[in-house]
């Protein structure tokens, strides 16, 4: 699997973990080239690149660009797996090192400008129904987040990580509105949120304190976390899982897989580093159902009531959470899955599996990214002894404590 894991970032790094991205049409430069800007024109462009089952990026000359989430799951990748074969004496002629080294640096200077801290969003414009256009200088709390992780785990490497990522907090508080409410806390997933919460944007957010807390042992960072997963926690339906979005019908997601992971980690890891029992009621309800999401052979659902697409993101999630849940075998499963189903070979994964057709089409962020993350994170954790399996992230910051 360290091979499979190589072969990954090394079919990414010589795109220079650059390509096309989900939801990227207003990135075509026909799009681009318009005397007017429509709603529904940009709605058109960026659904119609998005959901054919044949590539039509290159016809509709969109442009591949490098995601700010994507190079941060890269530069994660890229160090574990210089400690699971450098560090062990499989040494390559790749400078591990310096490659993350460079990574981080992108973010860095790619990072949002004009914020109250460190933050980051999407590298292409989004259209989104209520109207307004998100552009590549709006950052979200979800990119930061994994930002956010990506220099913890390397701050080791240079103290400006660990600088850049202790500033987010002011990011979210600020910007993004850290509010407190009845049950606990909420905060905006970006800065074109709407009248709506987004359930798995808000988990990110208390996982990004949880990780500065780590690495910082500041408390404000952990009660900040802890107020907003518990108002989560109150949002748990009766199934076990999480809307997208409360209300439920403020989206056209149900409980859909990869966001139900997104949440469930962030109580894994609230678990691993503050306090094991404060959720145990909400993790046992949900794994029932987050394992219910998944087929016997490993397949992903799409959500709770519809099996297609079947998602390599929702697969890469669920070898995250299963692993971190110590459910080696099924985390396993779900790769092979992803190897039977989704795999090209050299490196390279495909975007979807339909009930009657693949979507024959490799997205650096969400099929490399993701999928380089899974592994990384997965070999990681099992190659450690069992008593030091709790610890999902290794913050090379933890020196820093104060």
């Amino acid at each position: 699997m360290v091979s499979l894991l190589r072969k990954t970032l090394a079919y990414s790094r010589r795109h220079d973990y650059t390509g096309w991205d989900y939801g990227d049409g207003m990135s075509s430069r026909l799009l681009q080239a318009l005397p007017i800007e429509s709603k529904w024109l940009n709605i058109a462009f960026q659904e119609t690149v998005k959901r054919p089952p044949i590539n039509l990026r290159p016809l509709f000359l969109v442009e591949q660009r490098r995601n700010f989430k994507g190079t941060a799951l890269f530069a994660m990748a890229n160090r574990t797996c210089y400690q699971l074969t450098d560090g062990a004496g499989e040494h390559t002629d790749l400078d591990v090192r310096a490659e993350t080294i460079r990574l981080l640096d992108w973010l860095l200077d790619n990072q949002c400008p004009g914020y109250s801290g460190f933050c980051g969003g999407h590298q292409h414009r989004l259209q989104h129904l209520n109207g307004q256009v998100g552009d590549p200088t709006d950052p979200d709390v979800v990119s930061t987040s994994y930002a956010v992780r990506a220099l913890l785990s390397n701050a080791d490497l240079g103290d400006r990580y660990l600088q850049a990522a202790r500033s987010a907090a002011q990011f979210v508080v600020e910007d993004l509105d850290y509010r407190e409410v009845e049950d606990g806390a909420i905060i905006d997933y970006h800065l074109n949120h709407g009248d709506h919460y987004t359930i798995n944007a808000g988990a990110l957010g208390a996982r990004l304190f949880l990780d500065l807390y780590v690495a910082v042992g500041d408390e404000t960072h952990l009660d900040r976390a802890t107020a907003l997963l518990d108002h989560i926690a109150g949002l748990q339906t009766d199934r076990g899982g999480w809307y997208y979005r409360d209300p439920a019908d403020a989206s056209h997601l149900s409980m859909d897989t990869h966001h139900n992971g997104f949440v469930i980690e962030s109580f894994q890891r609230y678990a691993e580093v503050a306090d094991d029992a404060r959720y145990t009621d909400t993790l046992d309800r949900a794994l029932p159902f987050y394992r219910s999401l998944f087929e016997a052979d490993g397949a992903p659902r799409f959500d709770e009531s519809a099996a297609y697409p079947r998602d390599i993101h929702a697969a890469t999630q669920g070898i995250l959470v299963f692993t971190y849940a110590g459910e080696f075998g099924r985390a396993r499963t779900v790769i092979q899955w992803v190897l039977d189903n989704l795999y090209v070979g050299d490196g390279r994964y495909y975007f979807r599996k339909h009930r009657f057709y693949t979507q024959r089409i490799t997205l650096m962020r969400w099929c490399q990214a993701w999928m380089a993350y899974a592994l990384a994170e997965h070999l990681r954790v099992t190659s450690q002894e069992p008593p030091q399996r709790r610890r999902q992230l290794p913050l090379a910051s933890c020196q820093h404590r104060e």
